[in-house]
């Protein structure tokens, strides 16, 4: 059934009313019961001898003929499907084939109520009642319609009247007192189903405005990241290379007022380090390219280190923090359980400003329950759900940098989803705010390993061959690699690098800008690289992007995936632990 009317959106009650009216035609046993009744009670008259067959066949003659009539406006209201806006037209064609039918049996009536025959006259009447039960349930969703079925009885009760003797005139008066009844039960069914329909209705254009609206925010929230990977790419780009230069500069002697300013410039890079790598968090946590790893670790190990890296700032602002010692070994991914616990410490570093922080860990049931309490300025009840949303702080509408960014919650909250911890939290104003998170129980490992960092001087250097599209990234990522002692060669693409190692054998290493020019890839360009060789050079893909989908295809590629701005200690890290790896097998030859 069509929605529009003259180009309009059309209103409730007008479709309302053509549901109605969808419902008088679905019901097409009715015409079929109808008839199959009037030829039943036609027969046994006819049969008594109080019917005269000619009589008997003008009445189911012409009773078939307007049924076969309403049979072929029913099909042809079916066919035509016509729009909500033509319900009247259609309503009071159905309405006008009900009361043709209630004309044809008050017309026979007087013939099929026999004289002298109380038993078949009240045969006719029990007919016409329980018809009239009938009527409600197949025309009461059209009043017209409904109404239309007490025609036959204008013409019954008069015959009654007329019969002139008490049985007769009592069976009138029922009759009249009944057929009140009958019409306010119809009523009250026309108007529930009304009612009904309303409702669905309404409910049904509440959901259609819900999904243009969950519509509009997809659509907005793509726009959003769209641009959030665009602008954090670009952004990048002289960040990282800034990085790269200012930790070429740290390799020179240089005045202690240079070495100063050097300093602040790290500070610097290093906010926006954070804050470019909380944006990341987030597009790679909503990409899905996070995935939980879990194995059984100590407890204590974990808490330790996080503490003793935030004891200074919190020392800043006479604030202790107290690590309750605990033997609980549990079940996680420890990089991404450290992150979590990081970020619920740090936070209560940075907005507790009297009192103290405890951390600990308890006993619940099968899990341990990882636990950080401050005496905090709290978070209003109303504000629990909010403060697990992006960019939201309590109590910082300047957007103090120093406050953090308001990523650190929903970035707990995502991580604490991947790794099925359930995350609790308790707060009240001005008395503190504690945050628990769930995690399953294992089983404590004697002699587990310890991890170990490398000592400082079991360093490698080798040959690097660094593909950037920027000549400012490859002059600086030169600068940095060569002041650790690698041979470089850098290159704009995959084919230019491709070029310039002919002659020169294989690089121990590729670090590879993911987005370059022409549509280039970093995968592309690697590729490239490793079929020129003959040999799968390990490969560093260096990325600014926050996209999802090319997340996932360079988390799917292999290789080691490291994000813009990137550190000078972390790209030193991953460089010496790739070149010595590649080097192991041929010093175990």
């Amino acid at each position: 059934m069509s929605d529009e009317i003259g180009g309009e959106r059309p209103s409730l009650t007008d479709i309302v009313r053509a549901e109605q009216v969808r419902l008088l035609y679905a019901d097409g046993s009715t015409y079929f019961s109808t008839m199959l009744a009037a030829a039943t009670l036609g027969g046994i008259l006819i049969w008594e001898k109080t019917l005269t067959p000619v009589v008997a066949a003008v009445w189911l003659g012409f009773l078939a003929f307007h049924t076969a009539v309403r049979l072929f406006v029913r099909r042809a209201y079916f066919k035509a499907d016509p729009p909500v806006g033509d319900w009247a037209r259609w309503g009071w064609r159905a309405t006008a084939g009900c009361i043709v039918s209630g004309l044809t049996w008050a017309a026979v009536l007087p013939f099929l109520l026999a004289p002298d025959r109380f038993d078949l006259q009240a045969l006719v009447l029990a007919a016409m009642v329980v018809g009239t039960y009938g009527v409600i349930g197949s025309a009461g969703s059209f009043r017209p319609a409904l109404y239309s079925f007490f025609v036959p009885f204008l013409s019954v009760i008069p015959w009654l009247l007329l019969q002139g003797d008490t049985l007769h005139i009592a069976c009138a008066v029922l009759l009249g007192l009944w057929l009140p009844s009958v019409a306010a039960m119809g009523r009250r069914f026309n108007a529930s189903l009304e009612e009904a329909l309303t409702l669905r209705f309404e409910n049904a254009a509440l959901a259609d405005d819900l999904r243009a609206q969950k519509s509009v925010a997809e659509q907005s929230s793509l726009a959003k990241s769209r641009f959030l990977a665009a602008a954090s790419h670009d952004l990048r780009q002289p960040v990282h290379a800034l990085g790269m230069f200012i930790g070429a500069m740290r390799s020179h002697r240089l005045p202690r007022r240079t070495v100063d300013l050097v300093d602040q410039m790290d500070v610097s890079i290093a906010a926006l380090d954070g804050l470019f790598g909380s944006l990341l968090d987030i597009s790679r946590l909503d990409a899905g390219v996070i995935e939980s790893k879990p194995v059984a670790l100590p407890v204590q190990p974990l808490l330790a280190r996080i503490c003793r890296e935030l004891e200074p700032e919190a020392e800043a602002k006479g604030i202790d923090i107290v690590l309750a010692p605990t033997t609980a070994w549990v079940r996680s991914d420890p990089v991404l359980l450290e992150r979590v616990m990081r970020n619920l410490i740090g936070n209560a570093a940075r907005y507790t400003q009297k009192g103290w922080i405890i951390v600990g860990c308890r006993r619940r049931g099968r899990r341990f329950c990882l636990e950080v309490r401050d005496t905090g300025p709290g978070i209003p009840t109303d504000l629990h759900e909010a403060v697990f949303e992006e960019f939201y702080q309590v109590g910082n509408p300047d957007r103090d940098r120093a406050k953090g960014l308001g990523l650190g919650l929903p970035i707990v909250k995502r991580l604490t989803a991947i790794l099925d911890h359930p995350l609790e939290m308790e707060s009240r104003v001005g008395e503190g705010t504690t945050f628990r998170v769930l995690a399953p129980r294992a089983a404590a490992r004697a002699g587990a390993p310890v991890p170990r960092r490398p000592a400082a001087g079991d360093l490698r250097t080798g040959f690097i061959l660094a593909i950037d599209d920027e000549q400012a990234i490859r002059a600086g990522m030169t600068a940095l690699l060569e002041s650790w002692g690698h041979v470089v060669i850098a290159a704009p693409g995959g084919d230019a690098g491709v070029a310039a190692l002919k002659g020169r054998g294989a690089p121990d290493l590729v670090i590879c800008d993911y987005r370059l020019r022409d549509g280039e890839s970093g995968l592309e360009a690697v590729r490239k690289v490793r079929a020129s060789v003959g040999v799968d050079v390990p490969a560093i893909i260096v990325t600014g992007e926050t996209s999802p989908e090319r997340l996932r295809q360079a988390q799917d590629s292999g290789h080691l995936l490291l994000h813009k701005p990137l550190s000078h200690a972390r790209l030193r890290a991953a460089v010496t632990n790739l070149i010595r790896r590649k080097a192991a097998p041929a010093a175990a030859e």
